[in-house]
């Protein structure tokens, strides 16, 4: 049997290629910097590509690939891989999470000194031939404030460091809950602009999402503290970079440290290559002999597995499953995905404790692949696409969410019956979400008996239960063009409050959300879309 060829088109560690190489069992081909057109034209042979941050695995390639089967990034992101285009084109593709936090943590803490003392500024003048001390005077990080924005894996490794030295830390991040911030010794802030307003250092450690695209505009920025330094190790696009030229240029930052950007390779006529008091670094947090061996060597045994063996790890768009499991519980997966993703738009912010009950022929089979397909869609606005079926556990811990699960032989009036409920600071909200023979439905909100369909956009409605309401909703929103597909309604007693969940075509606008909630037998009103 011909053995399967592994393209190797970026650089990686000699471990993670002698680990690939092993027994001989796959055909290895070193081949880093080609160019698109060369990876089309070769890419037809391969089985699976290896690469790092350079190589882009584009639609084009993996169209090209007909024999593919995996796509290996070495390292966390896959922002240069179209995983939307693999999953398509029924291509596996791994990456290998966790391999440079510690690595990212130590590059993010090396640039806090260094905007801190201008070491940087003072070695280039130095070999200028200048002793220029009186202009390279520094700031001491002891007993300053350190803004950390988002506090996963890495923001916690940062602040662990900052902590060391003295520092205060205090933490923004809408998803932390307040044991996890204690067991840290970070003090969380509700709203960013305090943070902004306190910190003396400011460091981002958030997944790029359409909420955190340019979470540091200049509205922002005028907000901060003046004389703040800033640093990103995280992602390009979290700060407009134009506008923190202009903020550096008037002095209102005092100094920032960028090691990613909105575009890589920063290109020369960039606003920021020209900043005063401005450090650039080429991508450099994962950049470090150990991470890129963990991060080889993770990579080659998850491609040997998914190859050699048929198992599948370190999976972004796929859950760690045999093809017989997947056959059997496939259709829960997609569901639970829509339920997390349903009660994460009905939850308070910081949940503490999520709890996944399954009821009837569910419990037959293995449910792990459920529970992780409902942390993802749960976690997806936290995380943004970072956020798969493989770290979505670990991305729970590292907000502070204890997940649980619970079992019920007797699903009531249902063959199987899958219950989510999210709890903060003691108040709760669930969902609960049955098949009708093959088709999925929403059937409980918050206890509440519904019945509704898990996809498009969903308007759930907590009012007064009196004569006129349903008429008086639908008039309201017909009146702004936004037409009702399904409705259904529940109520705890007659002249009680009701639930009315309708399924719309479109969302409502934030006019239309504003004039519903004005009135007052409108005690709630929350757009969820699935």
């Amino acid at each position: 049997m011909t053995a399967p060829k592994i393209l190797i088109a970026d650089s990686i560690s000699q471990r993670g290629i002698d680990e690939l190489s092993r027994e001989g069992a796959l055909d290895i081909t070193i081949k880093p910097g080609l160019s698109e057109t060369d990876l089309i034209e070769i890419i037809p042979e391969f089985s699976a590509i290896v690469v790092r941050s350079q190589t882009k695995v584009t639609a084009d390639v993996l169209n090209a690939g007909g024999k593919l089967r995996v796509v290996g990034r070495a390292g966390v992101g896959v922002d240069n891989v179209d995983v939307e285009a693999a999953t398509q084109r029924g291509v596996l593709v791994l990456n290998a999470p966790g391999g440079n936090t510690v690595s990212t943590a130590e590059h993010a803490f090396s640039l806090l000194l260094s905007v801190a003392r201008k070491i940087p500024q003072a070695d280039a003048t130095l070999r200028a031939g200048k002793w220029d001390r009186k202009n390279l005077e520094g700031v001491e990080l002891y007993n300053k404030t350190l803004g950390v924005i988002g506090m996963g894996r890495i923001g916690s490794e940062l602040s662990r460091r900052a902590i060391a030295f003295g520092m205060r830390v205090i933490a923004y991040d809408p998803y932390l809950s307040a044991t996890r911030a204690r067991s840290l010794q970070v003090e969380l802030v509700d709203e960013l602009d305090d943070l902004l307003a306190t910190s003396d250092f400011i460091s981002l450690h958030t997944p790029l999402t359409p909420e955190t695209r340019h979470i540091l505009d200049a509205g922002r920025l005028q907000r901060t503290k003046r004389g703040v330094r800033i640093i990103n190790c995280a992602r390009g696009g979290l700060i407009d970079e134009t506008a923190l030229a202009n903020a550096l240029r008037d002095r209102h930052v005092a100094a920032a440290a960028l090691d990613v950007f909105e575009i890589e390779p920063l290109p020369n006529d960039s606003p920021l290559r020209p900043t005063p008091n401005l450090i650039l670094t080429p991508h450099l947090g994962a950049s470090t002999a150990e991470a890129q061996e963990s991060v080889g060597i993770e990579i080659a045994q998850s491609i040997r597995a998914a190859l050699l063996e048929g198992t599948i790890r370190n999976a972004v768009n796929m859950p760690n499953l045999d093809a017989r499991t997947l056959a059997i519980i496939g259709p829960h997966l997609k569901f639970g995905e829509k339920l997390g993703r349903f009660l994460s738009q009905i939850a308070p912010k910081r949940v503490d404790t999520l709890n996944i009950n399954y009821s009837g022929k569910v419990n037959e089979v293995d449910t792990t692949a459920i529970t992780r397909s409902v942390l993802k869609g749960f976690l997806q606005i936290a995380g943004g696409s970072d956020v798969n079926e493989v770290n979505a556990p670990a991305f729970a811990k590292s907000l502070g969410l204890k997940v649980t699960e619970s079992r019920l032989s007797a699903p009531g009036d249902y063959s199987d019956l899958l219950e989510l409920s999210a709890t903060a600071e003691g108040k709760m909200v669930s969902v609960g979400g049955a098949f009708f023979g093959a088709t999925p439905r929403i059937v409980s909100v918050n206890s509440r008996p519904v019945e509704a369909r898990p996809h498009g956009v969903v308007l759930v409605l907590e009012n007064t239960d009196r004569p006129g309401m349903v008429g008086r909703i639908g008039t309201l929103l017909g009146n702004h063009g936004v037409n009702i597909a399904t409705m259904s309604l529940s109520r705890n007693q007659a002249g009680g409050t009701a639930l009315t969940v309708l399924n719309l075509d479109t969302a409502p606008d934030v006019a239309l959300l504003q004039e519903i909630r004005a009135s007052e037998d409108i005690r709630s009103a929350q757009v969820i879309e699935l």
